[in-house]
């Protein structure tokens, strides 16, 4: 079983392609199963006056499911289609998120924690952020929010689990590392509680902290707790699609998984997979 289910496409403004280049690119590569999972529109900050080309626009979003489920029947029988959505967690919005994603009929969804407050920890333009930080504190305010995420009851998939690493700004100190390994693990004993499924996401080996998300002894940890694995390109380029997969189910294997989870209509089974 071949999947890959976290893309980005042309309406999220920082990725380029059409949502059907993606599925005849995955054709082309052979995958089982594919996940369309654009960027949930901005809700807690004014699109009109943050930077720009964050996620796709509010009126935008009926039209990407439409076109995604369009594509879903029209290529069925080639690929199986599943339509996601990575939706940022945003504290305090908890509410307002469910209202938006409800109408729509949902393969999976994805959690992941881009911001704190209105510091997106993973875009490039605001690296500036960290200056004058505590490193470790922006750390456990960033696995308090995935911890959050977590039992919010919001989501299917917990997205790249420990990206706060990005751009390499991390524990310095033996004891700082012991405490980032502690937040890790209460995080990953919070998933597990939640009975949701995690992604290794494989775009961490082209940013500037050289590994996956979420690092192999994260996964030996998610392995022991029984938190079931998904994987993902994030791609946001159609010939950028299945980028690091095979590699990233290398490293499940090695780590000890012989399984990933996969969706549909967010109900969550298990399928074989090899290397």
């Amino acid at each position: 079983m071949h999947i890959d289910y976290h893309t980005h496409h042309e309406r999220c403004g920082h990725a380029v392609g059409k949502l059907e280049e993606y599925v005849q690119r995955g054709i082309a590569l052979g995958l089982d199963q594919l996940g369309l999972s654009d960027h949930l529109p901005l809700i807690h900050v004014d699109p009109d006056h943050y930077y720009p080309e964050m996620a796709m626009p509010l009126a935008e979003l009926p039209r990407y499911v439409e076109e995604c489920l369009t594509l879903k029947e029209r290529y069925r029988g080639t690929i199986e289609l599943r339509v996601g959505l990575e939706a940022d967690y945003i504290e305090g919005y908890e509410d307002q998120i469910r209202e938006l994603l409800a109408p729509y009929p949902w393969d999976y969804l994805i959690g992941s924690v881009h911001f704190l407050g209105e510091w997106d920890i993973t875009d490039h333009r605001q690296t500036h952020g960290w200056e004058g930080q505590d490193v470790m504190d922006v750390y456990r305010r960033y696995y308090d929010a995935v911890q959050k995420s977590a039992l919010s009851g919001l989501y299917d998939i917990i997205g790249h689990m420990d990206v706060i690493k990005r751009f390499g700004y991390g524990p310095r100190t033996p004891e700082d590392l012991a405490e980032a390994r502690a937040l890790e693990l209460d995080t990953l004993k919070i998933i597990a509680r939640s009975g949701i499924a995690m992604e290794l996401n494989a775009s961490g080996l082209t940013k500037p902290c050289a590994e996956m998300f979420p690092a192999e002894h994260v996964l030996v940890q998610a392995l022991e707790l029984g938190i079931p694995l998904t994987v993902g390109s994030d791609a946001h380029d159609p010939m950028k699609l299945g980028d690091g997969l095979t590699e990233a189910r290398d490293m499940l294997w090695r780590t000890g998984f012989r399984e990933l989870a996969v969706f549909e209509g967010r109900r969550r089974t298990s399928v074989p997979f090899n290397v």
